[in-house]
């Protein structure tokens, strides 16, 4: 829902923007596009992904339904051809360029051990590299403007230590999308081209979030970030620059004074999780939790397949038990025992992965799921043939996940599930999920 009313200040503007072909990205397009601005949408989906919706090709639709116009363009921002190629054809169909959007990112939110240096050099590529690209490209066409903005979704330069500590690689990128905000916009100020950033202060409920957490409910909607971009875009470039802007503060200003409408869910309104890099106490608070020792990747392709479409165990092997303190067993046992159940052969030959379960608290201990050597295997301990992948959980949030009650990518960003080792196979577990509700 958007609350700030569009002007028609961007009508007949031209917007570059990576990313565009879902999440914020476009919403910003879409907003644009009903001042009937022209989008070139710089991404790298041209093919439908099998879990997110959205192309470049279906932004384009959306775009033009709103009247505006659109240019799909087929763009990895780390392939300097690619986004000239997508900027010529920008000045042939539209005669130029008069904003620059860098939305496209990366992230990993990894500590220095385990961050295999592939993902650092994605993060690097794609935020820092493709944002001072695609701004070094863009420039002779921004001179030429008489409106010409860069805005960089990209965080303030908060340089308390704790925000480079919990992720110095991924916290170093998206402060190089900022650093270029901070020298560009002086190096380009006699250029009378504006040079901004934009970050928002809760989480924002995109489809790739969603997908991931299955519950967006203490987020935002996209339309605070893509009303305040709007604003922002209008304000006159020769003096508005070098700003490091919050999204609600932004929406303020332009006159919205309830924020709740935002809301995934207004009766969470006041309650809303916090975006990193904040200069608050609170927000560090928010995030001492998610400090976790997994493996992350580009948001597109980021776990898949693990935590999508968790299925349910059948709540008595669950519940029949107490919190881990009555009958014989336990509930720990209990499940690992209907996980037994549910091995098949035709499940290790597709998995070919070990996993190792460290589980802490009162029903402490280690458990196995043998899904490489037939016939496969269940069981305490350790994998006789070491694990591909080592997941470590306190029991009672172990049994809350496979009943159902804990969605799995958020026990995992909130730090209360770990995952080291091979997070390729790790995300092959969903296929034992999936095959165990078919029993339930």
């Amino acid at each position: 829902m958007s609350l700030v009313a569009n002007t028609g200040k961007l009508a007949g503007r031209t917007l570059f923007i990576t990313g565009a072909s879902r999440g914020i990205g476009k919403a910003i397009a879409l907003k644009a596009a009903k001042d009937g601005a022209n989008v070139v949408i710089a991404a790298k989906t041209a093919e439908p992904h099998p879990k997110l919706p959205g192309t470049i090709y279906t932004a384009a639709e959306e775009i033009e339904a709103l009247g505006g116009k659109a240019l799909p363009c087929i763009v990895d921002v780390r392939d300097e051809a690619q986004i000239q190629k997508a900027i010529d054809e920008a000045v042939k169909k539209f005669n130029g360029i008069d904003i620059l959007i860098n939305n496209a990112s990366a992230i990993s939110l990894t500590g220095t051990a385990q961050t295999d240096m592939k993902r650092y050099d994605l993060m690097h590529n794609i935020n820092t590299r493709g944002t001072f690209l695609a701004s070094k490209l863009c420039l002779p066409l921004l001179k030429e403007s008489n409106h010409a903005h860069i805005l960089n979704l990209s965080p303030p330069l908060n340089m308390n230590p704790y925000w480079f500590s919990i992720h110095v690689a991924y916290t170093m990128a998206k402060y190089g999308m900022s650093m270029c905000v901070l020298g560009m916009s002086e190096e380009f100020r006699p250029l009378n081209i504006g040079v901004n950033a934009l970050w928002p202060r809760t989480g924002i409920a995109t489809a790739a979030i969603e997908m991931l957490t299955g519950d967006v409910s203490t987020s935002r909607k996209p339309d605070i970030v893509s009303d305040a971009a709007y604003f922002m875009l209008c304000k006159d470039p020769k003096t508005y620059t070098g700003n490091f802007a919050i999204d609600e503060d932004i929406v303020r200003e332009a006159g919205v004074k309830d924020l709740t409408p935002y809301a995934c869910d207004p009766k969470k309104a006041d309650n809303l999780l916090l975006d990193g890099f904040l200069d608050e106490e609170e927000a560090i608070a928010a995030h001492r939790a998610t400090v976790t020792t997994s493996a992350m990747g580009n948001i597109e392709n980021l776990l898949p397949d693990f935590f999508l479409d968790v299925p349910t165990l059948a709540q008595q092997d669950v519940n029949q038990k107490s919190k881990g303190d009555s009958g014989a067993g336990g509930q720990i046992p209990a499940l690992f025992e209907t996980i037994g159940k549910s091995i098949t052969p035709e499940l290790v030959k597709k998995t070919q992965a070990v996993y190792q379960f460290n589980v802490k608290g009162k029903e402490a201990g280690v458990w196995h799921i043998d899904l490489k050597n037939e016939p496969g295997a269940c069981g305490s301990g350790e994998p006789s043939s070491g694990a591909d992948a080592t997941l470590t959980m306190d029991g009672k949030h172990f049994a809350e996940m496979f009943a159902g009650k804990l969605k799995p990518t958020t026990a995992f960003m909130m730090g209360k599930l770990k995952i080291s080792g091979d997070l390729p196979k790790a995300m092959k577990l969903e296929k034992l999920m999936k095959s165990l509700k078919t029993k339930m």
